[in-house]
């Protein structure tokens, strides 16, 4: 075909293809902006499962919740699909090019008289959009910055996931440290019964202290068993958070008694303006505030007009006549005179959403501060609850011991025996509430101030060395 408006087209389209990479799946680049899902050991070893039959470490658990969690592969994928939209909104600056070709059996009185004949057609065209007042630009920005708003989200999911995989690996911490301490407490019930019934025979204990303490054993073992079902939603719970079905049970790391320290920060206005710079979903609202704002530009653009380019060139020959081309090239002034009103609404609605982006956003950025300033009491609290909850739990040991041997020794009643062992498994409790607490309260102001990172987990591990004297007692 020597249509030189082929040529033409032809240069015109590899022009364009020039301007742009020349990876055939992703020509813009836009899905190579989002990173791989991965956990928190980086390439080239990303989502990796760990030995399974070994104990594990916090950052293992948390390693195989970001890989494994459905809620961070949703994410990633939202994100490439925005990134995928936003390479949409950039096609429309391309020409696009279309080629099409026929064969056709025709009849015609005017033609052949009559008779029968093949006619074949081809044709080659090629439009592009010159100048549209903003309409294209207007809808890369928004596809941009949804694009945006998808990346934080996963992020914001991440921290999210992040928190959950902390949470419930502490929860199962705590649930089996309970039951230890509910088989430390049921021993000693037991303990105590034999001792009364012993008592009872020689006549030294009525027949009430032997009934009160059947009842406190009974008492006790009725917190075992229900701290053995606590134990099993913990580790059920565990299981949802990394992504496994709860029958494969995970085996953890011993939880050392928590150190706490008092150097976190107090100021709580810094905080909160900390957690405003860096709080992965308050930039994604703002992110889809932007959004909004193009969308109403992209709405206004939609009713102004359009210069195209267009080129077309085709060849259609008739069987047993000669072929003959044809070809146009030209420009095109689209004007929209009337759309019905539906302009004016799609600029209404677009305003509307962007007030509504604008809402969510004052929104949750009080959410932020309302977060900042409830986790950080919330660590406060918990970091002057573990020592108290120590020291509680040092004393009451030391009571029971008392009120054991007085009691043993004839010299005691049973009633403060039960009460010192009673006071005991309190103790016992509280200091694990505390511990647990501490550690979910420090990983929640983190997560608050939008900074849930692997140096957190190395923070958290850093009680492992100040086990203490009380370390043997703890269950």
């Amino acid at each position: 075909m020597k249509n030189p408006l082929f040529a033409i087209g032809g240069a015109l389209l590899l022009l364009a293809l020039a301007a742009s990479p020349s990876r055939a799946d992703d020509p813009f680049g836009t899905l190579e902006a989002v990173p791989p899902l991965s956990g928190l050991r980086p390439a080239p070893a990303p989502c990796q499962t760990p030995d399974l039959t070994r104990p594990l470490e916090l950052a293992e658990v948390v390693d195989l919740a970001l890989c494994n969690n459905p809620q961070t592969r949703q994410a990633w994928a939202a994100a490439r699909f925005q990134a995928a939209q936003a390479g949409v909104a950039e096609a429309a600056f391309l020409p696009s090019l279309s080629a099409s070709a026929g064969i056709a059996r025709n009849r015609s009185d005017g033609l052949r008289d009559g008779d029968p004949y093949t006619q074949r057609n081809a044709s080659l065209g090629l439009g592009w959009v010159l100048f549209d007042f903003g309409a294209r630009a207007a809808s890369l920005e928004n596809a941009r910055q949804l694009y945006a708003a998808a990346a934080y989200t996963r992020d914001a999911t991440t921290q999210a996931v992040f928190l959950a995989a902390i949470q419930a690996y502490f929860q199962r911490q705590a649930a089996e440290a309970a039951l230890q301490a509910s088989l430390l407490t049921e021993k000693a019930a037991l303990e105590s019964l034999n001792a009364a019934e012993a008592r009872y025979r020689v006549g030294s204990a009525t027949p009430a202290d032997r009934l009160q303490a059947r009842t406190a054993h009974a008492q006790a073992v009725l917190a075992r068993i229900a701290a053995e079902g606590q134990a099993k939603a913990a580790e059920g719970a565990l299981a949802s958070v990394v992504g496994s079905d709860p029958t494969r049970s995970l085996r953890l790391a011993l939880l050392p008694p928590a150190a706490p320290d008092a150097d976190f920060e107090t100021d709580v206005a810094r905080l909160i303006e900390q957690a405003r710079a860096q709080r992965p979903d308050l930039a994604a609202a703002e992110a889809q505030f932007r959004a909004a704002e193009a969308g109403i530009d992209a709405a206004r653009a939609s009713h102004l007009p359009t210069l195209s380019l267009g080129v077309n060139a085709g060849r259609s020959q008739i069987a047993g006549q000669p072929a003959f081309d044809s070809s146009s090239l030209g420009l095109t002034l689209s004007i929209p005179l009337f759309s019905g009103f539906a302009t004016t609404y799609r600029v209404e609605a677009a305003k509307a959403q962007a007030e509504l982006q604008a809402a969510r956003r004052e929104q949750l950025r009080l959410q932020v501060a309302l977060d900042v300033w409830n986790t950080h009491a919330g660590l406060a609290t918990a970091t002057q609850s573990v020592k108290t909850a120590a020291d509680l739990l040092e004393s009451a040991i030391q009571s029971e011991r008392v009120a054991a041997g007085r009691y043993r020794a004839g010299v005691g009643s049973i009633l403060d025996l039960l009460s010192a062992q009673a006071a005991l498994a309190n103790a016992r409790q509280s200091r694990i509430l505390a511990d647990t607490s501490w550690y979910v309260s420090r990983s929640a102001l983190a997560q608050s101030l939008g900074a849930l990172d692997a140096g957190l987990l190395s923070s958290l591990s850093r009680p492992a060395a100040a086990g203490g004297a009380d370390r043997n007692e703890r269950p």
